[in-house]
């Protein structure tokens, strides 16, 4: 007996059960591009004007985010940065800098009492790092959550320098940073997906106060980060990584994601945001 139709009918049942939440993936764009589209997203979810959100991007050129509280001029080599074609925009979320290069950045936008990651903002970064493990773990990478209080050793500003509560780690190294910001009753977490780390520009645009303590630096580095590549001896190609955290994050979060895309409203807001806000002095350095 052929059992094709029935296995087929039951999986239309079981998707047909599952919320749908909204899949966007964008090309590469220029950070203050990338942080002017989530935070877009984030405001017309908050008004009900858009359905949860799940967004895949890149980056070009590559750019640098740094936390709401930090101060860029304290952290960052600006010079460094236009030197190396590196744009510079600090993010809605707090946490620490990030280089943005050879990644897949994501970012999961919905109501915060939405029941898929209602909670504290731990249990809601719990909900979402599931969905990043079994992302993962369809690359055959097997990952772990970290679950402790947020290192409290000195390190440097990078984001990937130490792991905070449920982000995830391969042999205990940082391969997939995230933050979280709740704005007007919605909730918007982001993060990185390493898929090849340049520890030598991320230094170079770091300040320190001598090059000796920048090359330490770069050394204790080493064993805090890894990447897919590092990781499965090989770099992946992009659209296995997209596939394979789409995947996770449905079923981590329970859901179906339908292919999607930015309405009129998001893009005007967009375009408002990025030369009102994310390209602006007064919002990266003046802080």
């Amino acid at each position: 007996m052929d059992y094709t139709g029935i296995v087929i009918f039951f999986m239309e049942v079981i998707l047909m059960a599952l919320e749908n939440w909204r899949f966007i993936e964008t090309e590469p764009l220029d950070a203050y591009t990338n942080m002017a589209v989530d935070h877009a997203i984030l405001e017309s979810v908050a008004k009900g004007e858009s359905p949860p959100t799940i967004r895949f991007y890149r980056w070009h050129p590559p750019g640098v985010t740094i936390g709401y509280f930090q101060k860029a001029n304290k952290e960052i080599d600006i010079d460094a940065c236009q030197k190396n074609g590196v744009d510079v925009v600090r993010r809605l979320t707090g946490g620490r800098t990030v280089l943005h290069q050879h990644e897949l950045t994501y970012s999961v936008i919905a109501p915060e009492n939405h029941p898929k990651v209602t909670g504290t903002i731990l249990e809601s970064y719990l909900a979402i790092s599931r969905g990043l493990l079994f992302g993962l773990e369809n690359l055959g990478v097997k990952g772990q959550l970290v679950n402790g209080a947020e290192s409290k050793r000195k390190g440097t500003a990078a984001c990937f320098d130490a792991p905070s509560w449920y982000e995830l780690v391969v042999d205990n190294k940082k391969i997939i940073g995230s933050a979280q910001t709740r704005k007007q009753g919605a909730l918007l977490q982001h993060g990185s997906i390493l898929i090849e780390l340049d520890n030598n520009l991320l230094f170079n645009i770091l300040k320190f106060s001598s090059d000796k303590v920048r090359r330490a630096a770069r050394e204790r580095f080493k064993g805090k980060a890894i990447s897919l590549a590092e990781v499965m001896e090989r770099v992946p190609d992009y659209s296995q990584v997209v596939q394979a955290f789409n995947d996770g994050l449905s079923k981590g979060l329970d859901i179906n994601l339908s292919d999607g895309k930015l309405n009129d409203s998001e893009k005007q807001l967009t375009e408002e945001l990025e030369v009102g806000k994310y390209r602006t002095d007064q919002w990266n350095y003046k802080r």
